[in-house]
């Protein structure tokens, strides 16, 4: 049957928007006592309300802040049963024009902050016997050129998710991985320049690329999340979902 959802406490990062924000509202909706951060207070307080969760206002490179998310999810959960890695940053670029401060900054928001929250998190995962959730990317297994910065972090997420496994499962810690692909959210704006309308038409001109012919939702993604929070016997897994846009396939 799976561990169930409802009642689950859970820390999700990143979830004022994008595939953060559809993680929590799926959860919540599950009756899980969700928890989540970012850096913007606005978005973080307007998810929280929507979704009937616990909102803290922090980022993922600050250690003070990590100890807030953790102290939050505790409290708020009565203790901590996952964490959900959903924060993170683009950053594009041709080889030669990328900067080492923005180089070490994207590294710090995507792979390093996340490692030394779970880190943080990982007394309490013990005690619930609980689960923590990366996010990969497509750009592992597809070629974008430019993309070289957010593809090798995202690449070191996806081999961390089975070291971790290895090491945190005789902990009863399980660790798990979800693999999108092309999905609109904000990252994807920023990083692009895009304005509303320009992101979507973007996203849409895409869909040919999918083997089923259509970009993903960001609840699509956020249903692997909740697989892997409740499949108790899942370690170690990187789940693509990704309408097989990893395939290589060309719809005419």
């Amino acid at each position: 049957m799976g561990r169930p959802i409802d009642g689950m406490s859970v820390l999700v990062t990143g979830g004022g928007s994008g595939i953060g924000e559809a993680v929590v509202h799926r959860l919540a909706k599950a009756g899980a006592r969700v928890t989540l951060s970012g850096r913007r207070a606005a978005k973080v307080e307007a998810v929280a309300a929507a979704a009937g969760a616990q909102g803290v206002v922090g980022d993922v490179t600050v250690a003070a802040d990590r100890e807030a998310m953790v102290a939050a999810a505790v409290a708020h959960g009565g203790g901590l049963d996952a964490v959900v890695h959903g924060a993170g940053n683009m950053y594009r670029g041709a080889l030669e024009e990328l900067t080492e401060e923005e180089l070490h900054a994207v590294f710090a928001s995507n792979t390093i902050g996340p490692m030394l929250l779970s880190g943080l998190a990982l007394p309490h995962l013990r005690r619930s016997r609980g689960a923590i959730v990366f996010f990969g990317s497509v750009h592992t297994q597809r070629a974008f050129p430019g993309a070289s910065p957010y593809a090798a972090t995202k690449g070191a997420l996806e081999t961390l998710t089975g070291v971790l496994a290895a090491e945190l499962g005789p902990q009863g810690v399980r660790v798990g991985c979800v693999r999108p692909g092309g999905v609109l959210t904000e990252i994807n704006q920023r990083a692009g320049l895009f304005d509303d309308a320009q992101a979507a038409e973007r996203m849409e001109s895409l869909g040919p690329a999918h083997a089923l012919g259509r970009p993903g939702t960001t609840d699509e993604v956020a249903e692997a999340v909740e697989y892997l929070l409740a499949a108790e016997w899942a370690t170690g897994a990187v789940l693509t979902i990704d309408g097989g846009l990893s395939l290589g396939v060309t719809n005419a």
